[in-house]
């Protein structure tokens, strides 16, 4: 997830029943009829539950794909688009919504018939199919679309989604939404699909993506480049990159392609992701197997203030070192692997990310407990007074990436060693390649321990305070 700099400051599979559930309660079947009598079909509702974000995502479907195509000249900075998004229907519907801000749409097509469309908002579009989707359907919805894709001016840390690059060229990325910059999206970590990207640029530009590269084709001065990441993945999670990249590519020791991506001026990077694979090693001891279908990294000349963890391969600002590339490379278990189910349980994505970079300082010498002593002390009553879990929209990129760490490493010691690296890994195997809730934490926390951790974890990762003495300073860190 994002961090500011240069201080560290990039989403649970739904079931279909939870899906109906939010759709019953957010959508209004008869909302959209003429007369006061109920409309046979549902309408799926314009965002998808999560109260911090109530407007992200929609309601209705479920997504298992996007295919993704689009055409972009850095010199008019127009992009065309052509998206397929395959869905399955959770509720029976006459109408359903997906993310797209701006653009001119052109024409909308489900399972290949026409279907009415408009806009509600900067970033609903609604859809009406030609005929009504029964329950259970799976559907192709096919958007084109044209136009300058502008930036998300809501992000949490600051402009996120599409953005122009110092070269001329563009990239996307931005937490906690980036998706509905460039193409139509269910754009929320609840819903994860496999992603393939076809890009086409002039000859003399390159694109980077999420996933494995195919062959690029070349014609009439045009090169398309496509990505295709085979693992589900959280729309804000999925990113294109547009400029003269230098390219690096490699195997991780188990096959995994790494492929880095050096935008013009960052070729000074190389030597710190040098240190990926050794990097990754480390963090697979710690967490389990290298849960991705590639590796390697996406360098801007940029400074903005965050990188991210794009999957597979995050997105790098300017001033980013290996402390950042241990986070956001982390994330690839933590909140890309296993991603959140709703915004108020990102500690579940920063906090342990976070820490993985104490983790890294350990490994290279550091004494933790002695750290953690000399954090507790200078703490101030305002680092104290921020919530881990559920701390209010607009506050969830702040206290994860530094009470956090005090946190982790407080519960690694209430639990023991054992345990907690037997809790690290059991919690990415179980829930990989799918999403999950701090309630789910809990429970495996509770599991592992074979105590109940209630009055602990209320003290470190809910309270807006000092936990008390007694569960301050927990087992070796006991005074």
């Amino acid at each position: 997830m994002p961090r500011v700099a240069p201080v560290r400051v990039v989403c649970v599979l739904l079931t279909a029943t939870m899906f109906t559930a939010c759709t019953s309660a957010g959508d209004e079947t008869g909302k959209f009829s003429k007369s006061n009598e109920p409309a046979p079909w549902g309408v799926g509702s314009p965002g998808i539950g999560d109260p911090y974000y109530p407007d992200d995502g929609n309601g209705g479907y479920d997504v298992t794909a996007y295919e993704v195509s689009i055409s972009y000249d850095p010199a008019t900075r127009q992009l065309m688009g052509d998206t397929t998004v395959v869905a399955t229907a959770t509720a029976a519907l006459s109408r359903y919504n997906l993310d797209l801000t701006g653009f001119d749409v052109s024409e909308v097509d489900v399972d290949g018939g026409r279907a009415a469309t408009t806009r509600d908002g900067e970033h609903e579009l609604v859809i009406t199919p030609a005929a009504p989707l029964t329950k259970g359907a799976t559907f192709r919805t096919r958007v084109r679309y044209t136009g300058v894709p502008t930036a998300d001016k809501d992000s949490t840390l600051g402009a996120g989604g599409w953005q122009i690059a110092k070269s001329g060229g563009a990239f996307a990325a931005g937490e906690p939404h980036s998706a509905s910059s460039w193409y139509p999206v269910n754009d929320h970590p609840s819903d994860k699909a496999t992603f393939r990207l076809a890009a086409r640029v002039p000859d003399g530009w390159s694109v980077i993506s999420n996933g494995r590269e195919e062959p690029a084709k070349t014609e009439g001065g045009w090169t398309t480049y496509t990505w295709v990441e085979p693992n589900r993945i959280a729309p804000y999670l999925t990113t294109v990159g547009i400029d003269r990249w230098t390219f690096e590519r490699s195997a991780l020791p188990d096959g995994t392609p790494v492929v880095n991506a050096y935008a013009p001026g960052a070729q000074d990077k190389r030597r710190v992701e040098a240190r990926v694979p050794e990097v990754l090693a480390f963090l697979a001891g710690k967490f389990g197997p290298y849960p991705q279908s590639a590796a390697g990294g996406i360098f801007l000349n940029e400074s903005i203030g965050f990188s991210l963890e794009t999957q597979g391969r995050p997105t790098y600002a300017k001033w980013a070192d290996l402390d950042v590339i241990v986070h956001e490379q982390a994330h690839q278990w933590f909140g890309d692997s296993v991603s959140l189910e709703r915004w108020s349980d990102v500690c579940l994505n920063e906090c342990f990310a976070s820490y993985a970079q104490w983790l890294w300082r350990e490994k290279e010498g550091e004494d933790l407990d002695a750290t953690f002593r000399t954090e507790v002390a200078r703490a101030s009553d305002k680092f104290w007074k921020r919530r881990l879990v559920d701390m209010g929209p607009g506050n969830e990129f702040t206290a994860v990436y530094d009470k956090g760490q005090l946190a982790v490493h407080a519960l690694r010691r209430q639990l023991g060693e054992e345990r907690f690296d037997t809790l690290l890994k059991k919690w990415t195997q179980t829930h990989r390649d799918g999403n999950a809730s701090w309630a789910e934490f809990t429970a495996m926390v509770n599991e592992v321990s074979g105590h109940d951790q209630s009055a602990f974890l209320q003290a470190w990762f809910h309270q807006a305070d000092k936990p008390a003495e007694d569960l301050l300073y927990p087992g070796s860190l006991r005074k």
